[in-house]
């Protein structure tokens, strides 16, 4: 039985080892890093366990590994004082099949919330007008790129054309 587990803990790691390595380049760690990271997350039992349910091998097997440091979490005072403000706003669930708030579903029982100024239509209208000039826009591709990504011979003439009309116009 030990074997056996000892083997699935090397298997495991060896896995996670691949992934982290595979990301290594990503994030920029170092084959140390990576090697560190590994050993601390076999040590404490902070890696994935071969089940169906999802759980780490800390959570499947808590007394085979060191107890995680509790969270500080807030004060009673602190909660109760959160709970008071969202009873005052109406800032809580409403018992409704719609998922609404209370002060959504009762609008005229609560304070109104401040609204944060937000943009003109024509700031909006000028960032868009922008943004589409300089391809600086999500293209439709799985790749998450933008169109200047993409194209970036395209988008470069762009600019160049435009950077000349504004040479010439600072010159009259």
């Amino acid at each position: 039985m030990k074997k056996s587990t000892a083997s699935l803990l090397a298997l495991i790691a060896a896995l996670n080892a691949g992934h982290a390595l595979a990301a290594d380049d990503a994030a920029g760690k170092t084959r140390e890093q990576v090697r560190a990271e590994l050993a601390e997350a076999v040590r404490t039992g902070d890696m994935p366990a071969i089940s169906m349910t999802g759980q780490k091998l800390n959570e499947l097997y808590p007394n085979q590994y060191p107890a995680k440091p509790l969270v500080t979490g807030k004060t009673r005072e602190q909660v109760q004082g959160e709970l008071a403000e969202a009873i005052r706003t109406g800032d809580m669930p409403a018992i409704s099949l719609t998922g609404q708030k209370l002060n959504e579903a009762f609008p005229s029982r609560y304070p109104q919330k401040i609204a944060v100024a937000g943009k003109t239509r024509e700031q909006v209208q000028a960032e868009l007008a922008e943004a589409i000039r300089t391809g600086d826009m999500p293209a439709v591709s799985l790749t998450g790129q933008k169109l200047n990504e993409l194209n970036p011979a395209r988008y470069e003439a762009q600019k160049n054309t435009t950077s000349g009309k504004a040479g010439k116009a600072n010159a009259s």
